[in-house]
């Protein structure tokens, strides 16, 4: 099981207006200008915009898949996952859609319906769920 970067370059890439622009010499996902998410240096794992508040109940919940970077995302709405924990392709869809979508403006992100519902990083896209690629575009 698990994703590799390839699979997040085609997911991320794949949300409106999204492109991949490098950021501190990796791989950065933006929408607008704005990271939503990161791979990291060896692309086995990803940074994804997560409310500071959402954080510990995740990593709590699958600390095999989420995790922090010490003294780098302690004050930060950022959150890392472990690629190879991710549970294919529906699971890295809904992450990056949601860090996508606290990301996007309010107007871009009503394009994938239930935008501003509140939930965790891994709760709040399931109105999306079944988002693929086109359908927001």
């Amino acid at each position: 099981m698990g994703v590799t970067a390839a699979d997040v370059r085609r997911i991320a890439l794949a949300l409106p207006e999204a492109e991949e622009k490098p950021a501190w010499g990796m791989s950065a996902f933006r929408v607008r200008g704005k990271i939503f998410a990161s791979l990291a240096d060896d692309e086995a794992s990803m940074g994804v915009k997560c409310p500071v508040e959402d954080r510990a109940q995740l990593i709590e919940s699958e600390p095999e898949k989420f995790f922090l970077r010490p003294g780098h995302d302690d004050h930060f709405a950022w959150l890392r996952v472990r690629l190879a924990a991710v549970e294919g392709d529906a699971e890295l869809r809904t992450i990056l859609l949601d860090a996508w979508r606290q990301t996007a403006p309010r107007r871009l992100s009503a394009m994938c319906g239930d935008a501003g519902q509140g939930g965790t990083a891994r709760g709040r896209a399931r109105g999306c769920a079944d988002w693929t690629p086109g359908r927001c575009e």
